[in-house]
């Protein structure tokens, strides 16, 4: 048979085709493999031990600081400015701030174009 007969194309096709199903299967086997091996079940152990002991450490940080001096004065400035948003008065401040800062860009932005004006534009002759 020669390369262009129809039936060795064909059985080259089925040989390629079954070599790649045979492929899929193995791989299949080779993760399935893995999946269930000791050694993984092992490692995803001792990930979820060394996850939940974080989370304890975590907590257990957070609950020290929240006691110490440094924690209860930083709840307390929390609670200041929760309490000052709240009754307007920061709110009042940021808008005031916000204000004298888009005014001074303004006067600055006016000085620099009254000191260098834009150059004429030229009219099209008609």
């Amino acid at each position: 048979m020669t390369a262009d007969d129809p039936n060795e194309n064909k059985t080259q096709h089925n040989t390629i085709s079954e070599q790649l199903n045979e492929l899929g299967r193995n791989l299949r086997q080779v993760l399935q493999s893995a999946w269930e091996s000791e050694e993984r079940q092992k490692m995803q152990q001792e990930i979820e031990v060394g996850l939940a002991n974080l989370g304890e450490s975590l907590s257990e940080a957070a609950k020290d600081f929240s006691n110490s001096p440094a924690g209860k004065s930083l709840k307390a400035d929390v609670k200041d400015i929760q309490e000052r948003w709240q009754s307007g008065e920061m709110q009042s401040k940021v808008h005031n701030d916000i204000m004298d800062a888009l005014r001074k860009v303004n006067t600055e932005l006016q000085k620099a174009t009254q000191k260098n004006p834009p150059p004429p534009v030229d009219k099209p002759q008609a």
